[in-house]
């Protein structure tokens, strides 16, 4: 199968691999979301069917409940699962000290949730991820609808003063609709370039009116394993 996968399916294939190598018998886990993610629960999938583990997974999105579900996974819900070991999930990008962008799918509320439930959290990724600084990828903020206009007004004035004025805030979109989350929020997405100071607009950006979360997942990540498609496996572990 690895043979017959792209170049960028091989590598999120041969991270997820390994992070799947760290579940243990009687384990409750935290099912991230994403292309990477879901190469995580098949090969969890793999796992349990082949060694007959017994774990439970709280999905972070629908998608991935479904999918988690369709391969045989036992699926509950965070509140039923009550605390959990391991949290695996993908990321739009990570800087040295281990602080990640996401939400390019959509589900950074439940994915933050999760983790935050966890003792910890593994991500998995190919090497493009790793950046200097974060910012490069748009930074997801997700909103409720009333009042998204005032939010907007707030988080753009928020940014001057944080030097970071003039930057694109966009609405996200699924076709010609505002893309509408699992919790039935809004995305604003903020086009940065460059973050210099995350943890500090981490904090602020949820203290606008109408923010219920944003994509900075600060001091939560506890190990990133990447992969390429040649199998080579590099590992980052927070100091």
């Amino acid at each position: 199968m690895f043979a017959d996968l792209s170049p960028a399916d091989q590598a999120k294939y041969v991270a997820a691999k390994r992070a799947v190598e760290l579940v243990e018998d009687g384990m409750k886990l935290g099912l991230g979301t994403g292309s990477t993610a879901a190469w995580m629960v098949r090969c969890l999938a793999q796992r349990v069917k082949a060694e007959g583990l017994r774990i439970q997974g709280v999905p972070t999105s629908t998608r991935t409940a479904d999918l988690a579900r369709e391969l045989g996974l036992e699926v509950v819900t965070l509140d039923q699962a009550g605390h959990l070991d391991i949290t695996i999930d993908g990321t739009d990008e990570f800087d040295s000290a281990l602080n990640l962008i996401k939400g390019g799918g959509g589900a950074l509320l439940q994915e933050k949730i999760v983790a935050s439930a966890s003792d910890r959290m593994i991500v998995i990724a190919d090497f493009d991820k790793h950046v200097p600084q974060l910012g490069k990828f748009p930074l997801p903020v997700e909103v409720l609808g009333f009042g998204l206009a005032s939010s907007r007004d707030h988080i753009a004035r928020l940014l001057a003063d944080h030097g970071l004025a003039g930057c694109d805030i966009t609405t996200r979109k699924q076709g010609d609709a505002p893309f509408v989350t699992d919790e039935g929020n809004f995305i604003l997405d903020l086009h940065l370039a460059q973050i210099p100071d995350a943890p500090a607009l981490a904090i602020a950006l949820n203290q606008v009116p109408g923010v219920v979360e944003n994509g900075l997942f600060i001091d939560i990540c506890d190990r990133v394993i990447l992969g390429a498609s040649d199998g080579r496996i590099e590992e980052h572990v927070r100091p």
